[in-house]
């Protein structure tokens, strides 16, 4: 499902992977994340320069994915979501939960988008307000069909994609593995064996 939502979230900003995009400036929050470390990789594969927010624990497992730029979200830089060229992000595929669209589209150049993968009730309120602005807040619309997950598997088949878990539990131990899931604090994905 991971995959499948990243997936969603990259070509809902327009990323194809036939090698034509454009260069643009991506930022992806909550890159360690069970969604955010297929993103990573997806927008990379789609030849973009990619900036990824994550914890400092993270930093280099967000760079290995493919981020060319990785941002501790917990030093003022990082909250902030800066560029530290000062250049503006073409596109936003925000997974962090607490980011509001009032700083989100601060860092937004002209005709930026944001694609919310999580979103507050207060993005949701935005996502109608920006209906007709030149800077869009969208909500991820999933319609994952058949072909998506070949693509996927496609990928991984190639080693152009890898999956990144967190933790194993058996069966029984499902109770800790959602609590990890929920605190919002793992690593790729928690895995519970059936």
């Amino acid at each position: 499902m991971a995959g499948l939502t990243a997936l969603q979230g990259v070509k809902t900003i327009g990323i194809k992977f036939d090698g034509r995009d454009t260069d643009a400036n991506i930022l992806i929050t909550a890159a360690s994340s069970g969604v955010g470390t297929y993103a990573v990789q997806l927008a990379k594969l789609g030849n973009h320069h990619v900036r990824a927010t994550c914890g400092a624990r993270n930093l280099e497992l967000a760079s290995s994915l493919g981020a060319d730029v990785v941002l501790d979200y917990t030093t003022p830089e990082g909250a902030a979501l800066m560029n530290s060229l000062g250049k503006k992000y073409d596109y936003v595929i925000n997974i962090a939960k607490d980011n509001r669209w009032s700083l989100l589209k601060t860092t937004l150049s002209g005709r930026g988008r944001v694609v919310d993968v999580a979103p507050n009730f207060g993005n949701i309120v935005a996502s109608f307000t920006t209906l007709f602005a030149r800077r869009k807040l969208s909500l991820l619309n999933q319609s994952l069909g058949k072909e998506d997950l070949r693509f996927l598997l496609e990928l991984m088949e190639e080693d152009k994609l890898r999956t990144v878990v967190d933790s194993l539990h058996p069966f029984e131990k499902a109770a800790e593995a959602w609590e990890k899931v929920f605190s919002c604090h793992a690593t790729g994905k928690v895995i519970v064996h059936m």
